[in-house]
């Protein structure tokens, strides 16, 4: 099993140390990659990705190395801590530059057999509209399988998190590993996505995008193909 673990900051805090144990915990190869030290730009704003093609992106090949780190694996976490309610900027930044992937233009037919999971923490609240920020990416990806993980670990550093409430993470961390690995034999994506991907499946048939009809149509997925059916 290939893991990517996407950190939305640079240092090692809490939720880097619980996003790193599930990425062990799951016992197969695993990259990380730390915002903003591996990603720091902003989208502006151009379109080119949705009207022309990504590689169009002025970004493109410093996004390059992500994308594919994206790509090659099977399980895929992203990792944030609560600022202001909501993901680090640095996070929010990475994923506004995969717009042109959501299923309304162009998702990565590999996306529909792979898993996801989102975590945060934080010193008090904001971990459910954080990991809202993540899951939306990810579930708009056609990602197959995603959860969510957040706790708040009510300090500020790893380092004074109790160790009883350490205990109780690794715990968690353990039974959602399990989870991934049993469902990993057995992955197809939810009716969820299957019924959004049939809903955009309809407007591509006659959409305003040339881009993205072309790109369905390239793919078969106008007519009777279907990304997570070989």
């Amino acid at each position: 099993m290939k893991i990517t673990v996407i950190h939305g900051q640079s240092h090692k805090g809490s939720t880097y140390h619980i996003a790193h144990s599930l990425a062990e915990k799951l016992n197969g190869d695993i990259t990380e990659i730390f915002l903003p030290r591996d990603f720091d730009e902003f989208c502006v704003g151009c379109t080119a990705c949705f009207t022309e093609s990504e590689m169009r992106c002025p970004h493109y090949e410093k996004l390059f190395p992500i994308t594919k780190a994206i790509d090659d694996v099977d399980v895929l976490i992203l990792a944030s801590p609560v600022y202001v309610y909501h993901t680090t900027g640095a996070m929010k930044a990475l994923l506004d530059h995969y717009g042109w992937r959501w299923m309304v233009h162009r998702p990565e037919e590999k996306m529909f057999s792979k898993q996801a999971v989102c975590i945060s923490t934080a010193a008090g609240a904001g971990i459910k509209s954080t990991n809202r920020d993540m899951s939306d990416s990810a579930f708009w990806w056609g990602i197959a399988k995603k959860y969510t993980y957040g706790i708040a670990v009510a300090e500020v550093s790893w380092e004074r998190v109790s160790e009883q409430k350490k205990l109780k993470i690794d715990k968690k961390l353990f039974d959602l590993a399990q989870k991934i690995l049993k469902k990993q034999k057995h992955l197809k994506p939810s009716v969820k996505t299957k019924l959004f991907f049939t809903v955009m499946r309809v407007m591509q048939k006659h959409g305003w995008n040339k881009a993205d009809m072309d790109y369905w149509k390239d793919k078969g997925w106008t007519d009777k193909k279907r990304p997570w059916k070989k």
